[in-house]
């Protein structure tokens, strides 16, 4: 702990945005600088709890109150090298992850907590200009092979932890960029698509082998996969959205949410033509189904295009403005959340039910038919039910309507049906420690735990590699747990 009084001589503070009215025209991301000696306050105020919840809150288990003290003293080399011991991608989280660790942390209790998140960013950024981030040399091969189905943060994950531990390393992805959902689902106003190859540049350089373009089950079988490695790992991800089959749903003009957002994330990039067609929210009055990230990244979109209107509407009711006492701390509190995008201007309606999407003779979207609804408890004293409010119904103007609704499971077809994985009767792929009951195949991330955060992917990606170093090794490995081994010896 550097500053014993540190929470108490300095409040929360966070880089400055840009001004909404400029910031959306263009895709970059949204913060200004912020200087090092801010950045120095911040750590000052984490107080070295004796039982550091925030660890607990980080499903990755990063040392948290080591690194902060690291940053304190200005040892950013110290810090990277702690940060680094539990998590591969601190770029990543450092800029969009939703900071449950933050959420957990005891100053939280009756003050605001530490910016754990920003810091996490200003270490890994300042790795990457100090050069520490590097190709790892040297690296003693085992001549054990396995194949990483899927790029995203977990497959790549577990990619770097399986190269570092010295096996032969070949990274599927069939897409034309590396990168999952980073790459094609989070807009460059959150993170930019660089410093997501900049990583798959070194890892690379380090060993790991990537073929894109390459679909497993289509491209490649998986007999050939299976008999040309000595384990594959499905990292695909929960990529079947769910649908809101109502009157209406085949008109033009209703999509899904990460079809406009990909779409959009390949022009961001310089892609001018494509297979279908061109969805666009330029002056048209957007309608964004879904309360979560992904609507909140479609509503950043949305006015990015210069959209008419953008409304946003959740089925729930609005939740509190601050922590509720059904999530008392250090759970993830239930409470109203502001993102970035909503700032730059959007609707936002609570306890919402679309009903039918209405069209035009030549079966273009025109209009959503909407009604309030209010939930109230069951039999079993659970709000888990709602009605319609009478005399609420209405129409809004609306040519383009996103779904945001979340994801059902991975893809069957192809490669899970080709390999007959067992299946959860949530239709995820079923495990045990990772392993599914194919032999030599595992499985991690939302392929295996059904749609979740980022932390989380790299967190499973890095659980998969070591319980597959284990199986290549008889039973040994060589890769750190979030058991914060590394700083315990």
């Amino acid at each position: 702990m550097g500053d014993v009084k540190g929470f108490m001589k300095f409040g929360r503070d966070l880089p400055g945005k840009r001004d909404p009215k400029t910031r959306v025209d263009d895709y970059k991301e949204i913060y200004v600088e912020f200087p090092d000696e801010k950045t120095l306050n911040q750590a000052a105020r984490c107080m070295d709890c004796g039982i550091p919840f925030c660890h607990n809150g980080c499903p990755l288990g990063n040392i948290i109150p080591d690194f902060n003290h690291a940053v304190y003293k200005e040892d950013w080399k110290e810090a990277f090298e702690i940060l680094s011991s539990t998590n591969n991608f601190p770029e990543f989280t450092g800029r969009i992850c939703p900071a449950p660790c933050e959420k957990a942390c005891v100053l939280g209790i009756n003050s605001d907590p530490v910016t754990i998140e920003h810091i996490e960013k200003s270490i890994a950024d300042r790795a990457y200009e100090e050069g520490w981030i590097k190709p790892t040399e040297n690296i003693e091969r085992t001549g054990k092979k396995v194949a990483v189905v899927g790029s995203g943060p977990a497959g790549l994950a577990a990619a770097d932890q399986l190269n570092k531990a010295g096996h032969d390393v070949t990274l599927y992805e069939r897409n034309d960029k590396v990168g999952g959902l980073l790459q094609y689902g989070i807009p460059d106003f959150k993170l930019e698509k660089w410093v997501v190859e900049r990583r798959v540049q070194i890892m690379e350089q380090s060993g790991v082998t990537v073929r894109t373009s390459t679909n497993v089950g289509a491209d490649i079988t998986h007999k050939e996969v299976l008999n040309q490695n000595d384990a594959v790992i499905l990292c695909g991800g929960s990529t079947i959205p769910r649908d809101l089959p109502i009157p209406g749903r085949e008109l033009k003009g209703v999509y899904f949410a990460m079809d406009f957002l990909e779409q959009k994330n390949r022009q961001v990039a310089g892609q001018t033509s494509f297979d279908h067609d061109i969805i666009t929210a330029i002056d048209k009055n957007v309608l964004v189904i879904g309360g979560g990230d992904t609507g909140a990244d479609c509503v950043g979109t949305s006015n990015r295009d210069k959209a008419k209107s953008v409304t946003q509407i959740e089925l729930l009711s609005m939740p509190p403005l601050n922590r509720d006492e059904s999530t008392p701390w250090p759970l993830w509190p239930m409470e109203l959340r502001t993102s970035t995008s909503h700032e730059e201007g959007c609707d936002r309606q609570w306890a919402i039910l679309a009903k039918e999407f209405v069209g035009n003779a030549e079966g273009k979207l025109t209009g959503v038919k909407l009604v309030d609804i209010e939930w109230y408890y069951d039999k079993d004293q659970r709000k888990s039910t709602f009605r319609e409010v009478e005399g609420t119904e209405r129409v809004i103007p609306c040519e383009l309507a996103l779904l945001a609704v979340g994801f059902v499971h991975p893809q069957h077809e192809g490669l899970i049906n080709d390999l007959r994985v067992e299946l959860t009767n949530r239709g995820n792929v079923a495990d045990d420690q990772y392993q599914t009951t194919v032999d030599k195949v595992f499985v991690a991330g939302d392929m295996r735990r059904g749609q979740s955060l980022v932390v989380w992917a790299i967190s499973e990606g890095r659980e998969a590699a070591i319980e597959v170093d284990k199986y290549l090794s008889g039973g040994k490995t060589t890769l750190n747990s979030k058991s914060y081994s590394k700083l315990l010896v």
